[in-house]
């Protein structure tokens, strides 16, 4: 694959038999052994994911907060340092240009994780809106970032418990990292940021304590399972987070890039919501299907836990309350589909605890 960027992990990847694919620029692992067994392998006990792939950038100095406080759609006076906030980075029209988390490391210094396909341009839109005196250093190509997930994972690495959005600088295996109690699959566990040269070391270590080598096809249906949005599906620069279910991610009452629009929205009510919904007949919905008439699939797939089809989409609002009924085209067959509450599963709420739901 010429052109393409490797994360400091590739030759593991390829050590361990993974299927690579194209993702975001890199060259990444889709899986492994296989995706279902890897999905369950995090639902039940842990997987590590290889996400060295997402954008890592400093922000630190006079000024850095404040400013960062007028960017991003959230509330960082909430949050002190060792916290981590969900963020959104949106543009004049309320729109989604990123979703990212910010790591609050002092008063004035940050660490901030953004997605891969959008690092350029997060870290124009950043770099070309902070005053002078805020530092700023995008040091993706130098760390190595590493998901381990599941409700077995802290026993895993021999890690304490600690408060979710929460995070600490430590030793792990013998490798400095810092280690956030943030995921993208509805389950406990870490993210591990640590030097792109420490990486293979720390990668080996987490593998050898038992934890299942994870790849790309196995967080996309552990994170829809867990009903979490994917930038560039569920949320876009052209959809706005009251109608994306992200509103508790939006301070109305300070000022940001977008906030007079998301302000209206927010009083008028969006004229389109996003739901999760799962499949009341077999089929497997896909991005881009549509939902008769009122909209389009965002996301979709089988889920491995429960053997059926579930996604997500935007529907009329008559169209949201939890049991409503949606009728989903799959490939010129109308098929009939529940809007269901958050999360669809996780290993805390399973099938057993909500079968009566559909």
């Amino acid at each position: 694959m010429p052109g393409l960027l490797r994360t400091p992990l590739f030759d593991r990847h390829v050590a361990l038999g993974a299927r690579m694919v194209t993702f975001a620029g890199y060259e990444m692992p889709v899986f492994y052994e296989g995706l279902i067994g890897e999905h369950k392998a995090v639902r039940t006990d842990s997987g590590a994911f290889d996400a060295s792939h997402m954008g890592v950038l400093e922000i630190d100095g006079p000024g850095t907060h404040r400013a960062l406080q007028g960017l991003l759609s959230n509330d960082l006076d909430r949050i002190h340092p060792g916290q981590a906030q969900y963020e959104l980075l949106t543009n004049e029209k309320g729109g989604i240009v990123d979703d990212l988390i910010v790591y609050r490391r002092g008063e004035d210094e940050y660490l901030v994780i953004v997605n891969a396909a959008n690092r350029e341009t997060d870290v124009s839109w950043l770099t070309d809106r902070l005053p002078k005196s805020a530092n700023f250093r995008d040091v993706s190509d130098g760390r190595a970032l590493i998901a381990v997930q599941g409700p077995g994972a802290l026993q895993r690495l021999e890690l304490e418990p600690a408060a979710s959005f929460t995070f600490a600088e430590i030793e792990l295996f013998g490798v400095p990292c810092t280690c956030a109690r943030t995921g993208y699959t509805g389950e406990a566990g870490c993210e591990l940021v640590c030097a792109a040269e420490r990486s293979v070391e720390l990668w080996d270590a987490i593998l050898a304590a038992g934890v299942v080598p994870c790849g790309l096809g196995a967080r996309d249906t552990l994170r829809l399972e867990a009903c979490l949005p994917l930038h560039g599906q569920d949320i876009t620069p052209q959809t706005d987070p009251i109608s994306a279910g992200l509103g508790w991610a939006v301070q109305l009452g300070k000022t940001f890039t977008g906030v007079e629009r998301l302000r209206r929205i927010a009083a008028e009510g969006p004229d389109k919501l996003l739901v999760p919904f799962v499949m009341d007949q077999p089929g497997i919905p896909r991005q881009g299907m549509p939902i008769v008439p009122y909209g389009r699939v965002t996301s979709g797939s089988h889920s491995p836990m429960l053997d059926i089809g579930i996604g997500m989409g935007y529907v009329a609002p008559h169209k949201t309350p939890p049991g409503s009924m949606l009728t989903i085209d799959v490939r010129g067959r109308p098929l009939w589909a529940k809007v269901v509450t958050k999360p669809i599963y996780t290993s805390s709420r399973n099938y057993i605890d909500r079968k009566g739901e559909w």
